[in-house]
């Protein structure tokens, strides 16, 4: 059984940084993507960022230059590093790890207070 499991979430002043991480363990397929989104309350789940396999990283327009995406093939692990965040950043953070099926993570609450 595949378990992805979130750290890094909590409470920051804007323009403060966090850096999420997540890690899959348990059997699964060769990992195509790995990647963070977000949701706000009354909105839908969006993508912040992936990093496919042996790809170019992508990022949500409004992260753009604030956070990077990095991943650690050998161990299975997804980060998110964010800086300069906002309030409007405020969210639930959920890792996503595809292979032939998405696996999500339980998700973790980013709070950004002005």
């Amino acid at each position: 059984q595949v378990q992805l499991v979130e750290s890094g979430g909590g409470l920051v002043q804007a323009g403060g940084s966090l850096r999420l991480s997540c890690v899959a363990s348990g059997r699964m397929r060769t990992i195509t993507v790995m990647g963070w989104y977000r949701q706000a309350p009354g909105k839908q789940r969006e993508l912040v960022a992936a990093f496919p396999s042996g790809g170019h990283t992508n990022y949500a327009d409004s992260v753009k230059g604030r956070f990077t995406i990095s991943r650690d093939n050998a161990k299975n692990t997804v980060y998110l590093q964010m800086n300069s965040l906002k309030p409007e950043d405020t969210a639930v953070y959920y890792c996503n790890v595809r292979t032939l099926v998405d696996y999500w993570g339980q998700g973790t609450q980013v709070t950004v207070s002005s």
